[in-house]
């Protein structure tokens, strides 16, 4: 496959680093431009290397990039797709590409840079036996060896042990992939088809960044260690300010951390390769001896840097000209690249040259025209000329010009997008996969935090007798009147795109419901037909709608009436979508945005597709109360299969009738991240006791905002079942809450995803009834899952189980089961 895939692209790619595409064109000051000429001085690299996002030391990172000046990296394994969310209801891939942007953040603060692999996280996993019975460890593999080539690091870190102590069975295999990848990347026999792209590389060294947290301390005294929480003056801060600040990026997660002053020690073990004496690269040449003729450039790049004037940064110019030149002449090899590009971003900076790429609008479709323009200024006293602009789908733009000092050059045109220009779609959800491991059709995308952008602007410009030339993607720049200036990534869509309303359709009988389809115009103009694409056993009516937008952003609902063919209701879920066509082409994309304050917009098309689930359930009560917790969407689920479900307020809670209400239900993590839970908890505790229905869902550990969770004691521990086939034994099969008002039977854990459920509860007093035992493989039953307990006239319930995930996902089993623990028989 890296034979037949030779594009333009290829060069980019194998640049050293991929820019944050959706942000603003970077501006040093002149701090940061001293920082970055001492770090052209030096020549060495250190990757990190762990499992999730958030795995990283943030400060150790910092250090290492700000105040050493390597270049550095961290490999994260997966995008953290099966974690929780805090902010939002996103899970799974859509999570994975909110805690990209997290990521990548943090590497902005902290100045390290960011590389993915292929590895889904699945969830929590117990050992690496688990993780890589569900991992393509071949194929991941095999994408750690390519980013170290590629990235061709001298010392390679690990976050965590090869072992127990690691705590997550991801964490665990991390260590196991970064050692067999420290030895693969220099084997030439091994993935030669990169060759073509990239060469062997054994690194020095392959570490262990011991640490204490969690309970668990790996570190001693006689460790290699070194003072990480040094001052630098150039950035004002310490790297223990830094790293909260890196660290506090990571927001879906909760982590936000207090910034530390002053001395902080990190230590290290060796696992493979020589010890480290006095230094992380003891035995690495960092100068630019460690290259043919480097050392006549090391002298020239000594000369800048003490030639730097803060008040002038462009009298530095000539001398980075002299450098970039002495460079260029450079055999070609990995620092020629590397520092090569440094010394152009120095260059442009100090000359004080700026430029920007824009969209007018912040979607384009491809075949269609679209306004763009080109901005481009010199603040500097460096004669600069604007030689040429090349857009996509126009060719190129002769200027010929000399930029006048401090005047605004703008190019405003209007052109056709490029038919074949792809929609934005993640490179790494363009196709579907299997649980574990993402699909990735281009071998040379492997690493690369976010995609390519398909529209850039390519700027030629000549400064001091020499040619250069700036990339920029091109973005959507608007002006918010509470937020000001802000940039989005131009959105690349097809012409027509159309939603399910809701993501899981229950059938409780034959009786026929309302799908509705919402369709969005990206473009004008557009017309065709809409139908549903359904599994054998449904039909709809109609079978077909014909839809006609005139203008882009148009929108309309179409309806649809499908109902199960079968007479009898079986347990089943199956997944439909919808198919549109338009001018000869069929399209089956939604749209999908995610926003928020702290990462750039996300905008996808996956595919329209929800669940069709058919289900034998009952249900007395209609009416349900709901407490929101931490990103959760069982409250639509509920929905679904008739309830009426009312999102509690302070006012509802604390002065309203809950008598009302069949059941109140406390969404995910609600004693986690809800404050007034502790006021509220005496009225709902009231409401149970005469005669009311309260069902908690599952609540970590710590921190809690109350200790008393139910009407009499328990704990919660950090168990769980993470094998969701993992055989439920039914504790007491004839309790009534497993027989009303449906007969809940081990068939209905069939089906389950991910996980059964997590935070199980502890020490629980003997007034609650323990509905079931399981366990993972080799492990202790156990029957913390699901507590039930009469409080007065009502009943009280805490469950693990991983609800949050069940229902959105269509289970039948978990409908059932749930229904039953808030119904109760009058």
């Amino acid at each position: 496959m890296f034979q037949r895939i030779l594009s333009a692209l290829t060069l980019l790619l194998l640049l050293n680093s991929v820019q944050a595409f959706c942000q603003p064109s970077p501006v040093w000051n002149a701090a940061d431009i001293k920082l970055q000429l001492k770090k052209l001085d030096t020549l060495g690299s250190v990757l990190y290397f762990a499992a999730h996002p958030d795995d990283e030391n943030t400060r150790l990172l910092g250090y290492l990039a700000k105040e050493k000046l390597y270049r550095t990296g961290y490999l994260s394994l997966t995008r953290g797709d099966g974690g929780q969310n805090l902010v939002g209801n996103e899970q799974g891939e859509l999570l994975g590409l909110i805690r990209t942007q997290e990521l990548l953040a943090a590497r902005r603060i902290d100045g390290a840079e960011q590389f993915f692999t292929r590895a889904q996280d699945f969830g929590f996993s117990k050992n690496p036996e688990e993780t890589f019975s569900i991992w393509d460890s071949a194929k991941i593999i095999r994408d750690a060896v390519w980013v170290i080539r590629k990235f061709q690091p001298d010392v390679i870190i690990c976050r965590f042990p090869a072992d127990s102590r690691a705590g997550h069975g991801h964490h665990t295999a991390s260590a196991m992939i970064a050692a067999k990848a420290f030895e693969l990347a220099a084997d030439p026999t091994y993935a030669p088809e990169q060759l073509a792209y990239v060469k062997p590389w054994q690194a020095k060294r392959l570490l262990w960044n011991t640490f204490s947290f969690g309970g668990n301390n790996t570190t001693s005294e006689d460790q290699f260690k070194i003072d990480v929480g040094v001052y630098n003056p150039l950035l004002g801060k310490g790297f223990g300010e830094i790293a909260a600040e890196s660290r506090s990026q990571h927001k879906s997660q909760g982590f936000g951390v207090a910034a530390t002053r002053g001395s902080a020690m990190e230590y290290f073990l060796t696992i493979k390769g020589t010890n480290p004496q006095k230094s992380l690269l003891d035995g690495v040449d960092q100068s630019w001896n460690r290259i043919p003729q480097g050392n006549a450039i090391g002298t020239l790049v000594d000369k800048a840097i003490a030639g730097f004037n803060m008040e002038d940064p462009s009298a530095s110019v000539p001398a980075l000209l002299q450098i970039r030149k002495a460079i260029a002449a450079l055999p070609e090899g990995y620092w020629k690249t590397q520092k090569l590009k440094e010394t152009e971003q120095l260059i442009l900076a100090c000359a004080g040259v700026w430029a920007e790429a824009y969209s007018a609008s912040k979607v384009v479709v491809p075949g269609r025209p679209m306004t763009a323009s080109v901005q481009v200024i010199n603040r500097g006293n460096i004669p600069v000329t604007l030689k040429n602009i090349t857009l996509p789908g126009k060719g190129d733009n002769a200027v010929g010009q000399q930029l006048p000092f401090n005047n605004l050059y703008n190019l405003n045109t209007t052109l056709d997008v490029p038919a074949n220009t792809p929609v934005s779609q993640p490179y790494w959800l363009i196709g579907a996969h299997p649980l574990g491991t993402y699909n990735i059709e281009n071998p040379l995308l492997v690493g690369n935090p976010e995609n390519i952008p398909a529209l850039q602007a390519t700027i030629e410009l000549q400064l001091g007798g020499q040619d250069f030339t700036i990339q920029r993607a091109l973005q959507y720049k608007f002006t918010d009147p509470v937020k000001g200036e802000l940039y989005e990534p131009l959105v690349i869509a097809p012409p027509v795109v159309g939603n399910l309303t809701n993501q899981v359709f229950i059938f409780t009988d034959n009786k026929p419901q309302d799908v509705v389809v919402k369709m969005q115009a990206m473009a004008d103009h557009v017309d065709g037909e809409l139908s549903l694409k359904l599994p054998f056993g449904f039909a709809s009516i109609p079978e077909s709608r014909a839809y006609n937008f005139d203008k882009a952003n148009d929108e309309q609902e179409f309806h649809f009436s499908v109902k199960p063919i079968a007479s009898n209701i079986n347990s089943r879920a199956d997944t439909f979508g919808i198919a549109m066509t338009c001018a000869g082409k069929v399209y089956t994309d939604g749209i999908q945005r995610i926003n928020y304050d702290h990462i750039p917009a996300i905008t996808l098309f996956p595919p329209a597709q929800a669940r069709l689930v058919t289900v034998s359930l009952k249900h007395n009560g209609n009416n349900l109360g709901y407490i929101p917790g931490a990103g959760d969407m069982v409250a639509a689920s509920l929905r679904q299969v008739g309830y009426k479900v009312t999102e509690l307020t302070e006012k509802d809670i604390m002065s309203g009738d809950l008598s009302k209400y069949d059941a109140i239900i406390a969404g995910v993590r609600a004693y986690n991240t809800n404050p007034r839970m502790k006021f509220w908890q005496p009225r709902l505790m009231e409401y149970v006791k005469e005669g009311g229905t309260y069902l908690v869902q599952y609540n970590v550990n710590s921190p809690l905002v109350m200790n008393d969770l139910g009407p009499y004691p328990f704990a919660l521990s950090r168990d769980r079942v993470t094998d969701e086939t993992a055989t439920v034994d039914f504790l007491h099969p004839k309790d009534s809450v497993l027989l009303y008002p449906n007969v809940i039977q081990p068939s209905d854990f069939n089906g389950w995803v991910q996980e059964l459920g997590l935070y199980y509860t502890s020490n629980a007093s003997n007034a609650y009834t323990k509905l079931f035992a399981m366990h993972d493989k080799g492990e202790p039953a156990l029957d913390g899952s699901t507590l039930v307990a009469k409080y007065g006239e009502g009943r009280y319930v805490y469950t693990s189980l991983s609800f949050f995930r069940q229902l959105p996902a269509g289970v039948p089993g978990a409908y059932r089961l749930f229904v039953n623990l808030i119904s109760v028989k009058k």
